[in-house]
């Protein structure tokens, strides 16, 4: 059976660039160089005429950048696959790229074997990395889901942090007095503020809230 040849369109600003892969692709017998663009507009209105499927962007192009081409494309053609090409290592290009919707990330000292690779297993719907890149995109990862739990206690004070940290270990009210030295009342008002803030019902969703959000690293 014949394998199906994957439609691509290359876009560089930079001929000698988009002509070197025109050649490189031009040896794969399930490659297809369709469509050549220069800009990020050319780019948009080539991506509407031509049934791609892969399309290899630079992310420096005159105008309008390939990670604004990448969104508008995406939002109009979800099927067609993405590869943003760059010469440099820039965490808020990548980081901006990934979120415009591209697949992957290359940079362009990538050798010609491996871009073919990338390519192909884009095309096959697998989502890949340059290794150089991965740790910073697992790291980025990282980070936000920190922030994001950090946030999720950002309406409480140090002292409500504390008492959802007890009321989450199932200590009552009394406990939680002698505990932090307070009065039973007074930590009755806390728990009634916490519940209050977090949006939940009773003390059971609160614990599972703290639990959920992983309390005990911010206190």
């Amino acid at each position: 059976m014949t394998e199906q040849r994957q439609r691509i369109m290359i876009v560089d600003d930079h001929e000698v660039v988009r002509i070197g892969l025109k050649d490189l692709l031009s040896h794969r017998s399930n490659l297809e160089v369709v469509a050549e663009a220069r800009t990020a507009k050319e780019a948009i209105e080539k991506a509407d005429v031509h049934q791609l499927d892969v399309i290899l962007m630079d992310i420096r192009l005159p105008g309008a950048s390939g990670i604004e081409a990448c969104q508008i494309i995406k939002q109009k053609h979800p099927e067609v696959k993405i590869i943003m090409l760059t010469s440099y290592e820039e965490d808020d290009m990548l980081f901006a790229a990934l979120r415009a919707g591209a697949e992957t990330y290359l940079l362009k000292q990538i050798d010609g074997q491996s871009l073919i690779q990338a390519i192909e297993a884009v095309g096959r719907g697998e989502a890949l990395l340059d290794p150089s890149v991965t740790k910073r995109v697992l790291d980025e990862v990282r980070r936000a889901k920190r922030q994001e739990e950090a946030e999720a206690f950002a309406e409480l004070t140090s002292q409500e942090m504390q008492v959802l940290n007890l009321v989450s270990e199932g200590k009552t009210n009394r406990e939680i007095a002698q505990a932090l030295f307070l009065g039973e009342g007074t930590v009755r008002n806390y728990v009634s503020n916490i519940l209050s803030k977090l949006n939940v019902s009773n003390r059971a969703e609160a614990a599972a809230y703290a639990v959920q959000h992983h309390l005990k690293d911010y206190i």
